[in-house]
């Protein structure tokens, strides 16, 4: 299989946000959906069912932040039993990546969410990805591991040939210039997201989903637990649930497969482009304007969101992310501390800030240690205040 760099959150988001990309761009309107049936959504009361944080694996920007099966062995028992999420949504791409991390999460006794998401490469190639990990992904099912599989995420910006472009970027300018077809574009991702799903159960025999953006168009029958990729900002928890009412219509458990912000103040109300922070043409890359470190806000609203989640009694909800190491805090340097830019609930910290090489630890913020304390309130059954 061809080997690809993988897309950048950051990439995927800046699309997302672009000019309201995906409210403009994307037909509205409920997806067909079956009604009813053995997957049909409990009701609107209870409890969270599981909390997990994002684990994503890639290949690095430097030889610092490539990835190490030591490091990610680590960070799992550290999702376990300091976290203590009951799952782990490991995504990006490289099969042997995703294995490794997926075995060692199954192995520690957390469910699963597996996702791959190679992008920028030959559609065949994105879907013998897809079947490679699923294949794994069963194996584990069938050994009695806790695994759902996720086909993937928003594919009209990850999947060349959807949206016009050979990369994201070119896609991004294509669908901002208004060179897109709409409709045309809605049949080409509806088709890709049946072959992937078809390829999803061929291989496997759990429960699939698949990671839409919140304003994306998709027949949800194909899939037994709907997925949503959730950024939205409301100062009212009752906003949340009216919106979050509306992914519950298929009658299908629903997974919020990414949620968070970063750690500033005002982050929350950027609805998902609280990265674009950084001016990257600046030698090192630096913060624009006067921004706030506040990890106090990250975390906030983290706990709002749970709240909304919870009174839901939805299927699962995923923080991203665990960690993002190629945006490093300098502490003392709010110019240059590009953790502010991460929805990271740990801040990677570099042994030798001006080496590109250097080693790197990470060290739990505000958000990590709230969502712990939620985390272990739900693992153990005690009741915690709305």
């Amino acid at each position: 299989m061809q080997r690809t760099e993988g897309i950048k959150r950051a990439q995927f988001l800046a699309g997302m946000a672009s000019a309201g990309l995906a409210a403009a761009v994307l037909p509205s309107g409920p997806a067909r959906a079956a009604q009813g049936g053995p997957g049909r959504a409990p009701a609107a009361h209870g409890a969270l069912r599981h909390h997990g944080v994002v684990y994503t694996v890639g290949e690095g920007e430097t030889p610092g932040t490539a990835f190490s099966a030591a490091r990610m062995r680590k960070d799992i028992r550290a999702v376990r039993d300091e976290l203590h999420a009951d799952t782990v949504d490991v995504t990006g791409d490289g099969v042997e990546r995703l294995t490794a991390t997926a075995a060692e999460a199954a192995e520690r006794g957390l469910r699963v969410w597996l996702q791959p998401t190679l992008g920028d490469a030959p559609e065949r190639d994105i879907l013998e990805h897809l079947a490679e990990t699923g294949r794994f992904a069963e194996g584990l099912r069938r050994h009695g591991a806790a695994v759902d599989l996720s086909v993937g995420c928003e594919f009209w910006l990850f999947v060349p040939g959807i949206v016009p472009g050979d990369t994201v970027f070119e896609r991004i300018r294509n669908l901002l210039d208004g060179k897109v077809d709409p409709v045309a574009m809605q049949r080409r991702l509806d088709r890709f997201t049946a072959k992937a799903a078809a390829v999803g159960r061929s291989v496997f025999h759990g429960r699939l989903s698949y990671a839409a953006a919140q304003d994306d168009k998709v027949d949800w029958r194909l899939f037994d637990i709907v997925g949503i990729d959730y950024y939205s900002y409301f100062p009212r928890r009752a906003d949340y649930v009216k919106e979050l009412n509306r992914f519950l219509r298929w009658g299908k458990p629903l997974a919020v497969t990414e949620f968070g912000t970063c750690a500033y103040v005002g982050a929350p109300k950027t609805a998902g482009m609280g990265w674009d922070i950084v001016d990257y043409d600046k030698k090192p890359p630096e913060i624009k304007g006067d921004l706030v470190r506040s990890e106090r806000t990250q975390a906030a609203y983290l706990m709002q969101l749970l709240d909304a989640f919870s009174s839901l009694n939805l299927y699962a909800a995923m923080a991203f992310e665990f960690v993002t190491p190629d945006a490093p805090h300098r502490p003392g340097d709010p110019r240059h501390d590009l953790d502010m830019a991460s929805y990271g609930i740990t801040k990677a910290v570099k042994d030798r800030p001006d080496d590109p090489a250097s080693g790197w630890h990470w060290e739990p913020k505000e958000a990590f240690h709230a969502l712990a304390h939620r985390y272990r309130s739900a693992r153990t059954g005690r009741h915690h205040a709305p």
